[in-house]
């Protein structure tokens, strides 16, 4: 049996707006590091 690890992310991007929008949302922007949120979590 494989195992396939899924991400779940999404959102209309209004929380950090202008800063995240629904093009780019707030996964893709590096917040907290030098690396994106989902970079992050993938690396957990």
């Amino acid at each position: 049996m494989t195992i396939t690890p899924v991400i779940l992310c999404g959102g209309t991007g209004t929380r950090l707006w202008p800063l995240s929008r629904e093009g780019y949302p707030k996964q893709f922007w590096p917040l907290v590091s030098a690396r994106t949120m989902l970079q992050e979590t993938a690396g957990r």
